[in-house]
């Protein structure tokens, strides 16, 4: 067994020892994002296995290692975690856990915390939890962030994105079924190739390799365009994760709509011009607003060209760049109101308007208060200013019912299909 270091408050270090012969366990968010993210880890020494399971154990283990008034993705991503290490799959001597953290005012950035306290109470305290973060929250000498990493990572994000967006406006229009899929496996291979030799990392092959792929999708579609459209949005983690939401794509899909999801980037931009707007509110460091400003206007960059690259086909419709989703927020709600997904969850529900899409799914995680005011607290607003919205809120807790959510989901549908034919 390896020899255990702890720092000053008895945290389990992640050591280099440890890189080498432990599995490293992350709880699913975004599927072809996270499958993009794992060999970028690999390709750095590290053994990453990401938890896709989706069993009524991990809810259970979820209210048994935390208190039950704790946030719904907390339960869901801590009661994935150790149903895994339940499993009998891996050795406990030699696996550590990964979750992201924040270090804003959400509860998410206790959640490493609130994972370790689970550990201890289930006996397993011996497991080290590494914090994904680049606000310098821990250290561990086992585990580092590379500036060749933040870039491979950049990228994946772009391309998840963009695989996301591609996938909901083709899927429901397949010539054949299944072809958008394995059209998404076949470029998945072809990038986790690329990134391991460094390959398309500039910006010139980045537009090239976008543009291919985009085309590659378009030539699946049929001509048929009839299905109405329903945009998510949400806290994070229920917003993109079919663990957290009970499948909600699936099931949109399946009842004929096309899904509309704002993608991770804008979140990472939201994150990144908190920095800017702290700032301008309150003062600080210089040093921290070039930084975030730098960033910023790195990242947009990329995801304009992204938007110009789909721009370039009629039969796709393009997302809104981060500068002018925050500009919708004006005049809705302040933007010093950051807090989990803060003036951003009012933006993308305004975006989603701003591009047709009137018929919205409110995604609201039980135990998250920031997603109940800009979310659910702002949508009266929102119907006063555009009448043609049709906002539903969607509760997701260990007690609701997948029937009362589906329900709740079928009268949205019927009352946006009586809009649109002018029947309401």
């Amino acid at each position: 067994m390896t020899q255990l270091q702890y720092d000053d408050n008895g945290r389990v270090i992640f050591t280099e020892e440890m890189k080498e012969t432990y599995t490293i366990l992350v709880p699913m968010m975004l599927p072809v994002h996270f499958e993009l993210f794992k060999p970028i880890f690999t390709a750095e020494g590290y053994h990453l296995e990401i938890i896709n399971t989706q069993n009524a154990n991990i809810i259970e283990n979820g209210l048994k290692y935390t208190h039950n008034d704790i946030c719904y993705p907390a339960q869901l991503v801590i009661g994935q975690l150790m149903d895994a290490l339940q499993s009998g799959k891996y050795d406990l001597n030699k696996v550590a856990l990964m979750m992201t953290q924040t270090g804003g005012g959400c509860r998410a950035s206790n959640y490493v915390s609130l994972l370790r306290k689970a550990l201890a109470k289930a006996g397993l305290a011996q497991i080290p939890v590494v914090s994904l973060n680049f606000n310098g929250l821990e250290d561990n000498p086992g585990f580092k962030i590379t500036l060749s990493m933040v870039k491979k990572l950049a990228h994946a994000v772009i391309y998840g994105d963009l695989f996301m967006l591609l996938r909901n406006q083709t899927l429901p229009y397949e010539r054949e079924a299944g072809s958008v899929d394995r059209l998404i496996d076949k470029h998945v291979q072809i990038l986790l190739h690329d990134f391991a030799q460094n390959k398309s990392m500039g910006k010139k092959a980045l537009r090239q390799k976008m543009r291919q792929i985009t085309a590659d999708f378009v030539a699946l579609l049929s001509s048929e365009r009839h299905k109405i459209k329903v945009g998510v949005v949400g806290e994070i983690y229920v917003k993109f994760a079919p663990l957290g939401n009970n499948n909600l794509e699936e099931f949109l899909r399946n009842e004929d709509a096309e899904v509309v999801i704002p993608g991770l980037l804008d979140f990472l931009l939201y994150t990144i011009d908190t920095g800017i707007e702290d700032y301008r509110l309150y003062g600080g460091s210089r040093l921290k607003k070039y930084v975030s400003q730098y960033l910023l206007n790195y990242f947009e960059n990329i995801q304009k060209d992204m938007i110009a690259v789909i721009k370039d086909f009629p039969q796709l419709t393009p997302p809104s760049n981060f500068s002018h989703t925050k500009s919708l927020a004006k005049g809705f709600i302040g933007y010093g109101a950051k807090m989990g997904e803060g003036w951003l969850l009012t933006a993308e529900m305004l975006e989603l308007i701003d591009q047709g899409v009137n018929n919205i799914v409110c995604t609201q995680p039980f135990g998250c208060l920031p997603n109940h005011i800009c979310g659910r607290g702002m949508i009266r607003k929102i119907k006063e200013c555009f009448p043609e919205a049709n906002i539903v809120p969607i509760d997701y807790d260990a007690s609701a019912t997948k029937v009362n959510q589906e329900n709740r989901l079928k009268l949205m549908l019927s009352t946006g299909r009586k809009i649109a034919e002018g029947k309401i």
